[in-house]
């Protein structure tokens, strides 16, 4: 399984904001901080604020906050928010799957077992999990606190 950089950079802008606390972060402040694409962040952006995990604000002084405590935003909402879909193969989707040994197969309940693990885990953990040693990570990312 791997996730697309829109999670990555999901999980990443959310981090960012966790450790900012009551304070408010440009799209340009955090593309710069982590060297990745401003556009892809607006997109990125757009899409949790509606999701409610980010709120945005305009105008002088605007920019982003969490919308909700860090505890309050479970790792996998997020991903399952922001990942296109969870077909790992073929046959996980009704109307792709043209595979011909489907109902034999113990191929596709094995891997439907791992990705219920995998996204059992991811819910096991929230955005204050992830951040959860801040000092560290705003030195990292020259966070002032």
């Amino acid at each position: 399984m791997r996730l697309t950089v829109h999670t990555d950079y999901a999980l990443r802008l959310l981090m960012y904001l966790a450790l900012k606390p009551g304070k408010v972060a440009t799209i340009r402040e955090v593309a710069e901080t982590y060297g990745i694409s401003r556009n892809h962040l607006v997109k990125v952006a757009h899409e949790l604020g509606r999701a409610g995990f980010v709120e945005t604000l305009r105008g002088r002084g605007g920019g982003l906050r969490l919308a909700r405590p860090p505890e309050a935003i479970g790792i996998g909402d997020v991903v399952r928010t922001t990942e296109e879909d969870f077909r790992l193969v073929e046959c996980f989707d009704p109307q792709t799957d043209h595979c011909r040994i489907g109902p034999s197969c113990r191929l596709r309940h094995l891997l439907h077992d791992a990705l219920d693990a995998w996204l059992e885990v991811l819910d096991g953990a929230t955005l204050a999990d992830l951040v959860e040693r801040p000092k560290p990570l705003r030195r990292l990312l020259e966070i002032t606190a």
